[in-house]
């Protein structure tokens, strides 16, 4: 064998040696990037957690991280303003340490029930301030990790005072607002009466009358009487006393003495009717809904309304004796009216015409339709009718509130107002409640 020499190549040796350069080249700008990417990321880190801070330092309400042994690993400057404890003496210190010992067995139960139940629980719990005790409104939800497991209990808590003060003040706004509500339906109702004065001074003449007249006939016939037995009483002979019965005609007295009370009586009850509708109808309407005949209320509407515009206009009306619904009747009525008035508004032009009502039973409802023959609702009208403040009446006639109040009101009650246009002309007004009875017998509703 020949000698094997231990020098090595001179070529080979350097060809080596530059590759190993390359590869640490390699290796030592791929550390440089990984450096500048991980400082980038460690710079978005600590930005984001000044970020955090600073969120978690502004909040009024109290943060408590807990782990599942209820100790506390994190919280916010908040609950440090509140119980004077720096962080550091709070973090590992049991949460329910914190709060009145009264609430502790509750708050620990709360912890354990959000961490089982993995849900969101909440109490009303007493912290042990520096100060003054405060009653909080707490809430425990889990915190989980990435792999869904349960690893502690965050608790939020938010002063009782603020929360009251808040509800407080919704609570005054929300009263405020139906106070206007209720003095706009009855300035709306208010001035319906104002306009409809002279109708309802019409209606409520004829009775009187008819009572002033029977008075009279009455007074005639004590007076008849009042002679007659004055004679009797004076013993006047037989034949002067028949003479005397048949000169002051006192059989007829006595006949009509009956009727004359009769018609004084009806009179009178219908003038006692019509100021119990003005009562109920002017009425704030606070009480329950109570039934009452909607067939008897449209009637005194479509009265009060069309005595003031008699002989132009006339009423045709077809319903049942009596249909029963339930609620206010005052607040139906007011509808009733505003829908009637509208219609003898909308033919004030025209020498003469009609409103036609129809009421019907349909599918357990009781169905109320007012039609007229005016021009109809342009489609602009039918889109905003039941918006408030919108009219088609020149200023000074109307302000838009009763379409609106009248479409409130149905509502309320159960039921629909629905406007439309009739095939042969002239508007139409369906008003739908739910029917209790209908019929034409007696009934108790």
């Amino acid at each position: 064998m020949g000698e094997i020499s231990n020098t090595l190549n001179p070529a080979f040796s350097d060809a080596a040696w530059i590759d190993v350069i390359r590869q640490m080249d390699t290796t030592y700008s791929e550390l440089l990037k990984y450096q500048v990417e991980l400082e980038k990321k460690n710079s978005d880190l600590e930005a984001m957690r000044a970020f955090i801070e600073s969120v978690l330092g502004s909040m009024t309400d109290i943060l408590i991280a807990c782990n599942l042994q209820n100790q506390i690993i994190q919280t916010n400057a908040a609950l440090v303003r509140r119980t004077g404890i720096s962080s550091q003496a709070l973090t590992h210190l049991p949460v329910t340490d914190l709060f009145a010992e009264d609430d502790r067995d509750k708050l620990a139960a709360m912890l354990t029930a959000a961490a089982t139940k993995m849900r969101t629980q909440r109490l009303e719990l007493t912290l042990q301030t520096q100060d003054t005790p405060e009653i909080l409104d707490v809430h425990a939800a889990p915190r989980i990790d990435s792999r869904g497991r349960v690893v502690g209990i965050v608790l939020i808590g938010r002063p009782i005072g603020e929360l009251r003060r808040a509800y407080v003040e919704l609570n005054s706004a929300h009263e405020k607002l139906i106070h206007a509500q209720e003095q706009l339906v009855h300035s709306e109702k208010m001035a319906s009466l104002g306009r409809l004065v002279s109708g309802v001074a019409h209606e409520i003449n004829n009775p009187i009358s008819f009572v002033y007249g029977n008075a009279h006939a009455l007074e005639r016939y004590v007076g008849r009487l009042e002679t007659y037995f004055q004679q009797v009483q004076a013993g006047a002979p037989r034949t002067e006393l028949i003479r005397l019965r048949d000169e002051l005609k006192i059989d007829k007295a006595v006949g009509n003495l009956r009727e004359a009370i009769a018609g004084a009586l009806e009179g009178a009850e219908r003038a006692r009717d019509i100021v119990e509708s003005l009562r109920r109808f002017s009425a704030h309407g606070h009480g329950e809904a109570q039934p009452f005949d909607l067939v008897g209320i449209t009637r005194t509407a479509l009265a009060w309304v069309i005595k003031g515009h008699e002989p132009r206009l006339r009423a045709i009306i077809s319903a049942p004796e009596r249909m029963i619904v339930e609620g206010r009747s005052g607040h139906i009525q007011q509808v009733l009216m505003n829908i009637i008035q509208n219609a003898c508004d909308s033919m004030e032009e025209r020498k003469e015409g009609a409103i036609d009502i129809g009421l019907t039973e349909e599918a357990g409802y009781a169905v109320l339709r007012i039609g007229d023959q005016g021009l109809g609702m342009s489609p602009e009208a039918m889109l905003r009718m039941f918006d408030p403040f919108f009219t088609t009446k020149p200023v000074g006639k109307g302000i838009g509130l009763g379409l609106s109040i009248s479409y409130k009101i149905i509502q309320q009650h159960g039921g629909s107002l629905m406007p439309m246009n009739k095939p042969d002309g002239g508007a139409m007004f369906e008003i739908r409640l739910p029917l209790r009875w209908c019929g034409t017998s007696e009934a108790t509703p």
